[in-house]
């Protein structure tokens, strides 16, 4: 019979021959707890917490968080499950051609934006406007990506994920246009906690994954969306393909296909054997431009935000009720029935209320969001029933 084990050990080994010298290897996950499970098991650390975030709750909300559109009927509009599928996929290919650990690329796309409240960007800043307006800070989906897996998950006990994936989930920071990026290579968990409180006194504060993986991470989510985000845009009949700056389709393309293909291309080219990650002056220059076209055009483009007054209003309305409900312990509560019976008595003493409330509607996809207000706020009276 096969020893799974000794296979195990043959593949950390194999790893010292095949990954470049600059990749991280995969007995170099550090976890906060010890797990004999792992230690001893066949399953390679960081395959493990690719897995771990697969089968988490929050991955499987996934499903229905807006990317960009919200609020819009059209099947062929990406939701945030595609995304990460689309950047996991991207990611790992980068690090075959540069010899990187491609479970540890998996196991940071997978759980990337495992943090986004409903209706995406706009969710966020709702929220965040009202964390700090309850004292407790900013909300930023890279720092509650972490909150969710390293403390929610589980009933409040997390996933034990290595520091390097959690690292990485918190420094991806894809709205940020970078052409070149190493890593910061000396962290801790106390580092990370550190970096989790500069982030929330200055959210414009830059991080660095510490490792090249969480670089390519960080590079790859850009490209993964970039385009995509355009086709969607297309389809919607917001923008038109000729639209495209000239520099865009001539040194990237006019389709998503064609950007992706370059852009991936370009960043192996000139980042195989580096310490570094990046592209050459021409493409990242073109790629900057096709950003600020998209922010230009699409992401701030006010047909889409019709609607976001309204969810504003609704979000205020959630947040404030759901304070109340805790307050008042109202058992009945959806807080207390969807969130809080399934959590440790840990975790209620861990956390103040707004931050209680913030985990539950940053949890929300947009369908239970909007069902939540719809039950709470807009009941509607079932007609009689006669015999």
């Amino acid at each position: 019979m096969v020893n799974l084990g000794e296979l195990r050990r043959r593949l950390d080994q194999e790893e010292d021959t095949w990954l470049s010298p600059y990749a991280t290897k995969s007995s170099q996950a550090i976890r906060r707890r010890f797990e004999e499970r792992i230690a001893e098991g066949h399953r390679q650390n960081f395959a493990v917490d690719a897995d771990r975030i697969l089968h988490s709750r929050a991955y499987t909300r996934y499903i229905d968080k807006t990317q960009v559109f919200y609020l819009i009927e059209n099947e062929h509009i990406s939701h945030r499950v595609l995304h990460v599928q689309l950047l996991s996929k991207i990611s790992r290919t980068i690090g075959r051609y540069l010899r990187l650990n491609e479970d540890l690329l998996e196991a940071i796309a997978l759980g990337h934006d495992i943090g986004h409240p409903p209706f995406g960007h706009d969710g966020e800043r709702i929220l965040s406007r009202l964390c700090q307006a309850h004292g407790i800070g900013p909300f930023l989906h890279s720092i509650q990506g972490v909150q969710f897996l390293d403390r929610v998950e589980k009933g409040g006990r997390g996933l034990n994920l290595s520091l390097q994936v959690l690292d990485g989930i918190l420094c991806h920071d894809g709205e940020t246009h970078l052409e070149r990026l190493a890593p910061d290579r000396e962290k801790t968990f106390d580092r990370l906690e550190e970096e989790i409180r500069l982030k929330l006194a200055d959210p414009h504060i830059p991080l660095k994954p510490m490792t090249l993986e969480g670089c390519v991470v960080r590079l790859a989510d850009t490209i993964a969306y970039i385009g995509r985000d355009l086709e969607d845009a297309i389809v919607l009949n917001l923008i038109k393909r000729d639209d495209l700056p000239a520099v865009v389709k001539e040194r990237l393309g006019r389709t998503n296909g064609a950007i992706v293909y370059t852009l991936v291309t370009d960043l192996i080219a000139h980042s195989y054997q580096k310490n570094y990650v990046g592209y050459s002056p021409e493409v990242g220059q073109a790629l900057k431009v096709l950003r600020d076209f998209n922010y230009e055009c699409i992401y701030n483009n006010p047909r889409i935000k019709q609607e976001t007054g309204k969810i504003e209003a609704l979000c205020e309305a959630l947040f404030a009720r759901f304070l109340q409900d805790l307050k008042n312990e109202r058992r009945s509560s959806p807080i207390w029935e969807e969130f809080l019976s399934q959590m440790d008595a840990a975790y209620l003493e861990k956390h103040q209320p707004a931050e209680i409330v913030r985990d539950f509607i940053a949890s929300m996809t947009d369908a239970f969001f909007l069902r939540q207000c719809q039950e709470l706020f807009f009941p509607q009276t079932l007609p009689p029933k006669f015999t």
